[in-house]
């Protein structure tokens, strides 16, 4: 009986050197704490990390065997925004708690139609685009902003 190597450990973008095999995972497959996958090279392997955690493109997991997987954001269809007061429309997007991808001169951010519109209606270019979605982390730590509220 053949053992499926366990990953328990996360190596974060530049703490690791090279990678035996790599996962190809969308913004919300990236968010995990216990699950089984199967890397790109067809090997099934656990995750069972101390916590959830958020994993960015350019991480890795580490298994059991000392064997390191990439992490590499898989492309999805989003939302690309574009306007002429790109600030103000950040601002809106981060309003609504939405995770948001910046760029010079646009915006990515997950597709939706309610927001596409919203963001129309300020005077943004939206388009819809396929391409791999690594918004940005949560100011207080590593990755997504989890139990966040206004309250004081």
């Amino acid at each position: 009986m053949m053992t499926v190597p366990c990953a328990y450990r996360v190596a974060r973008q530049g703490d690791w050197q090279t990678a035996d095999d790599s996962l190809t995972l969308d913004y919300q497959a990236r968010f995990l704490r216990r699950r089984k996958l199967t890397t790109d090279g067809g090997q099934d392997i656990r995750v069972d990390l101390p916590e959830t955690t958020s994993l960015d493109a350019g991480d890795a997991l580490i298994l059991d065997d000392g064997r390191t997987i990439a992490i590499r954001a898989a492309p999805e269809t989003l939302l690309r925004v574009r306007g002429e007061n790109l600030s103000r429309l950040a601002w809106h997007i981060g309003n609504r708690h939405t995770p948001c991808q910046i760029a010079d001169d646009h915006l990515l951010i997950a597709h939706d139609h309610v927001l596409a519109g919203m963001l129309a209606g300020l005077g943004a270019q939206v388009d819809h685009v396929t391409a791999p979605f690594t918004p940005e982390g949560g100011a207080y730590g590593h990755g997504r902003a989890m139990g966040h509220d206004h309250a004081h």
